[in-house]
């Protein structure tokens, strides 16, 4: 199933998407889930029952008025409200790229277990505007990812059974403020401010089973789904980047694996894959630089649309906007 969260008469609806049609789910069956954080919190319940409607509704036995066309529709992200949000660090290819353009040797430690940081999930958004203040333009940039949501509790979980915790699939772009987050980095805390700001997720929540065509395997020596999914940025309209999930060497149930280890994963965490190869500007400017000293850097500006899309995972549009302001945390650093 694709699954759609919007916006109508102010309140959040939990819809299904078919045929660019936009099903509210409880408006179909009024015992069904109203919201995504409903479904979440009793996914193995009622996931089966959501399954029996969409059934319905391509048989054309679910009544026209219930729904909204969905370029209509207010989309929010399909989990609008998460329980926590992690992002990974799977792509051998990017992080490899990104040291060799800072002329380190690449990590042997990557190799040896997937690691996560936290980012503030009461940032994360769907499709549309990402406001952001004067310092976020201090190199700002897009990281071009897939995110999956935490459909039910677990603790210890090995990774032979993560992919069963998995409730679907979404495009993640992990907006970045180069500037601060190189700076507060040196600290060896991780990225804080230069990550907090906004996490995009969306425009659909894409079930496991919709991508079952798609799977390959994962990497030797490595255990869990896999998926060879095409994966595309564009910057006004003109492609910067191009990768594919299936390339990564992590797979998601190891990163939940490790996720797991000692503590609870909750119905409605999102967890990020980490930027594909050639995923972001920070990489790309890198290389770019590396080939070509006069190679001319990009960042993202005031008023740039950023277009992600991925196989099976629909795409995701968004338009960067200045903040009127002049507050600046760059300016109070002591001298």
């Amino acid at each position: 199933m694709k699954l759609v969260s919007h916006l109508m008469n102010g309140n959040q609806h939990l819809a299904i998407l078919v045929d660019h049609k936009l099903y509210n789910v409880n408006e179909a069956d009024v015992l069904l889930p109203a919201t995504m954080k409903e479904l979440l919190d009793t996914w193995e319940l009622n996931i089966d029952k959501l399954k029996a409607l969409e059934v319905k509704i391509k048989k054309g036995q679910v009544l026209e008025h219930h729904y909204t066309p969905y370029q209509e529709a207010i989309l929010l992200a399909p989990v609008p409200e998460p329980t926590s949000c992690r992002d990974g660090y799977a792509f051998r290819q990017h992080v490899a790229a990104a040291r060799r353009n800072r002329k380190v040797d690449m990590i042997p430690e990557f190799d040896q277990y997937p690691i996560f940081y936290f980012t503030n999930h009461n940032a994360i958004q769907g499709p549309g505007n990402i406001v952001c203040m004067p310092d976020h333009f201090q190199k700002l940039d897009f990281e071009l990812e897939v995110a999956i949501v935490v459909c039910k509790k677990g603790r210890n979980i090995r990774a032979s059974e993560a992919d069963s915790y998995i409730g679907g699939f979404m495009i993640m772009n992990d907006m970045s403020a180069r500037t601060l987050q190189m700076e507060e980095m040196l600290l060896n805390l991780g990225p804080a401010k230069g990550k907090d700001f906004s996490t995009v997720i969306g425009p659909m929540l894409v079930t496991p089973d919709e991508l079952e065509a798609y799977k390959v395997p994962c990497k030797p020596n490595h255990t869990g789904n896999n998926y060879d999914l095409k994966m595309v940025c564009k910057v006004n309209d003109i492609q910067v980047s191009e990768g594919n999930l299936g390339d990564m060497d992590w797979t998601f149930a190891e990163i939940l694996e490790r996720c797991a280890y000692g503590v609870d994963i909750l119905p409605g965490d999102v967890i990020g894959s980490g930027t594909v190869g050639t995923g972001c500007f920070l990489e790309l400017n890198g290389t770019g630089l590396l080939n070509d000293p006069n190679f001319k850097p990009q960042w993202l500006q005031d008023g740039d649309v950023v277009t992600m899309e991925i196989d099976g995972l629909g795409v995701l549009t968004n338009k960067i906007v200045k903040e009127e302001s002049e507050f600046s945390i760059l300016a109070l650093k002591k001298s």
